[in-house]
Parts: C-alpha cells; structure tokens; sequence
C-alpha cells in the first residue's frame, strides 16, 4: 500500500524545484497522488476495508489543501502540475 523508498526519491527528483527539494508543494502533492493511486488499486480488491478508506480521504483531503495553496500561491506551477500528473480540476 505505501511506496517504496526508491520510487519516492524518483519522485522527489521528477518534481523538485532545485536540489534537495523535499517540501514543495510540487514534490508533496506528487507523492500523495503515488499513495491514493495504490490505495485505489488496493480498494479494487479488498472493497470493504474501511479504515483503509477513511486513510485514503486524509490523503486525498491534504493533497485538495495542498493544491489550493499552490493555487493561490502561484497558479502557474499549479496547472503545470495538475497537467503534468492528470488530476482533473
């Protein structure tokens, strides 16, 4: 269900904005997305786990408030971001 460290760094170095970049907006919302696509797979076959599910909103819930901060913030980054991931919005 949670990924693996060698994927997190793939995606720490995809989206950060300089080096050693581990808090942006960017590189979160990247690694939160890698984590509610699994969960979904997840859901796929175990569809009555609900504490996994409740797990899966929070994350969904922070990465929304992540993307409205880097919306208001600077809403170039993030239609660049929302189109280079293909999350709807």
């Amino acid at each position: 269900m949670s990924i693996t460290a060698e994927r997190k760094n793939e995606l720490i170095q995809e989206y950060a904005t300089k080096a050693n970049d581990t808090g942006s907006p960017e590189v979160q919302v990247a690694i939160l997305s890698e984590r509610i696509a699994n969960l979904t797979e997840h859901f796929k076959d175990h569809s009555k786990d609900n504490h996994s599910r409740r797990g899966l909103l929070k994350l969904v819930s922070t990465r929304r408030r992540l993307l409205d901060y880097l919306k208001k913030v600077d809403e170039n980054r993030y239609k660049t971001l929302i189109e280079k991931l293909g999350l709807r919005r």
